[in-house]
């Protein structure tokens, strides 16, 4: 039944992943916690697993698909490994309640955030998806042949990267909903490659943060967390291929939903321990 359940929850955030560019990481703490019986800190370290293979599938898919700037990606990932060992640190000394708590009302947040996401996007213009690649003439810091630097961009990139790092590190998320809005304003990416390079942010991130807690004495139950991960590897090839076919706004509303909906299970059950 445990491994039936891990099936099921991976193949959903697979989907989501592979579907609509990310967020189905945010159900994988929950799922450990809830349906697989695993402690906090073994829920957000044995996630980083899952966030960190199924945003590598889905940036060599992307990569493929010709929606990754890839250097871009790899220094804003570079940047965030301060920030990310920085909250894998910080997520050894707290209590697994407290864990519990900041991860149910960063559920909370994202749901909302989706939600008001949905809305604003009903009958947006599909106009100027196609962007044209955005060339890479334009660098933040040069040394030669003299130096110079955009210090307003570097430190909007230097504050972002650091945040996203934090939250990966500390609640095992892989942040695609901070990484994507991150990369439009930090790095000004055209919308269509935001998506596909905040996954290698992600996977840069994940790896680091996970590398991190090795040694905490902390290590999830790994059969669950393998499957979760397979399932979830494999489910987001096939919804890479259905976003190709699939209304994808009736997706992302039936996703949104879902994730209210743990949202609201994961604060009911976390919240009420704080006091």
């Amino acid at each position: 039944m445990t491994l039936l359940l891990a099936l099921v929850a991976g193949a959903l955030i697979g989907l989501s992943l592979g579907a609509l560019g990310g967020g189905g990481s945010i159900l994988a703490v929950p799922v450990l916690v809830y349906a697989l019986g695993q402690g906090a800190a073994q829920a957000t370290t044995g996630s980083l697993v899952v966030v960190g293979v199924t945003s590598l599938v889905g940036a060599v898919a992307a990569h493929r698909a010709g929606n990754v700037l890839l250097a871009r990606g790899v220094t804003f990932g570079a940047v965030a490994t301060g920030g990310a060992i920085a909250g894998a640190r910080a997520s050894t000394v707290v209590s697994e309640t407290v864990l519990l708590a900041a991860f149910a009302v960063l559920m909370l947040m994202v749901g909302t955030l989706l939600a008001v996401r949905q809305w604003q996007g009903r009958g947006a213009s599909q106009d100027g998806l196609h962007a044209r690649r955005p060339s890479l003439d334009d660098p933040i810091i040069t040394f030669s042949p003299r130096f110079a630097c955009q210090c307003p961009r570097a430190l909007k990139v230097l504050i972002t990267a650091t945040l996203v790092g934090l939250l990966t590190g500390f609640l095992g998320v892989g942040g695609g909903f901070l990484v994507v809005p991150a990369l439009l304003v930090a790095l000004a990416l055209p919308m269509e490659y935001a998506a596909g390079t905040s996954l290698v942010v992600i996977t840069i991130t994940s790896g680091v943060a996970l590398i991190a807690r090795a040694g905490s004495g902390v290590a999830p139950d790994w059969w669950p967390v393998v499957a979760l991960t397979a399932a979830a590897a494999i489910a987001a090839v096939i919804g890479a291929r259905l976003a190709d076919r699939a209304d994808t706004r009736r997706l992302s509303a039936a996703f949104t939903g879902l994730v209210l909906v743990v949202a609201a299970f994961t604060a009911a059950q976390a919240l009420p321990a704080l006091i």
